[in-house]
């Protein structure tokens, strides 16, 4: 009984957890007037919403934009933010601790405080309305360093010393030695850092004003609240469809390191 209980319980929250999803793909397929029930099965599905989105903007082009800079943000922060990790966990050097602490103090601090500063460095830059706007700020992250010093801390310094008596270089160490070791926190901060870039709108309405530069939640924000959808349900739900579904996918792909990642490095609840 005890059995059948939990798996009674996991059912009902999984159909909780999965019905509004659901009933959003299920809404993006239904013509108008039968988008106000809580069914999800129509005699009369189409792909009339899907075609309006198609139409009316450009949501390949924002697809692929999206997939630019989200891959380029995730490299930079794995790439960057292992090098710093290592740094701060075996090498010694003077204000070793002093920057520590000032990146754990960097996390504390809101963005949208830093907001309007970074705008005006894009524009003194001159990379406003293009790709580098997106890309550059983000291509530094505080939350990876922490998790990939925790990392490195646990692996054992003989193996580093090692390594050095062979003639190897710290950057070598890194990507020829610890990187093998340290996949559960390198799919971790990846998968993070990939599905915080590709939701970001914020930054991105603020930076790009050319449409054919615009990622996919940018452009999908714009259509919602920009009258685009002419106030068409289905094709609101079409949308959204379209800018979930890739992480989605990719979350479905790589659940089983996702979640092998998070309780190596202790990331639960």
């Amino acid at each position: 009984m005890k059995t059948v209980t939990k798996y009674f319980l996991l059912l009902i929250g999984m159909v909780i957890f999965a019905y509004p999803f659901l009933w959003m793909i299920s809404g993006s397929l239904k013509p108008e007037l039968e988008i106000g029930g809580l069914g999800l099965w129509s005699p009369h599905f189409t792909m009339a919403a899907y075609k309006n989105v198609l139409t009316k903007i450009p949501i390949i082009r924002a697809f692929l934009n999206s997939c630019l800079v989200s891959l380029s943000v995730t490299a930079s922060v794995v790439v960057f933010g292992s090098m710093v990790g290592y740094a701060l966990a075996k090498l010694h050097f003077i204000g070793r601790t002093a920057l520590y602490l000032l990146i754990l103090f960097t996390m504390m601090i809101p963005f949208q405080i830093t907001l309007i500063p970074q705008y005006v460095l894009m524009v003194k830059l001159g990379l406003v309305d293009t790709y580098l706007s997106l890309i550059m700020p983000t291509m530094m992250s505080g939350f990876s360093i922490i998790l990939f010093r925790q990392f490195f801390m646990s692996v054992p310094q003989a193996l580093i010393d090692a390594a050095r008596l062979d003639g190897c270089s710290d950057l070598r160490i890194l990507f020829r030695l610890i990187w093998p070791l340290s996949r559960p926190v390198i799919i971790t901060v990846a998968i993070l850092t990939f599905m915080t870039s590709w939701n970001d709108v914020l930054w991105p309405l603020i930076v790009v004003r050319n449409q054919s530069l615009m990622t996919m939640p940018q452009l999908v924000t714009i259509f919602v609240i920009g009258g685009q959808a002419e106030a068409q349900l289905g094709s609101l739900l079409a949308a959204a469809t379209l800018l979930a579904l890739p992480v989605i996918v990719a979350y479905a792909f790589f659940q089983r390191y996702f979640i092998e990642s998070m309780a190596s490095t202790g990331l639960k609840g």
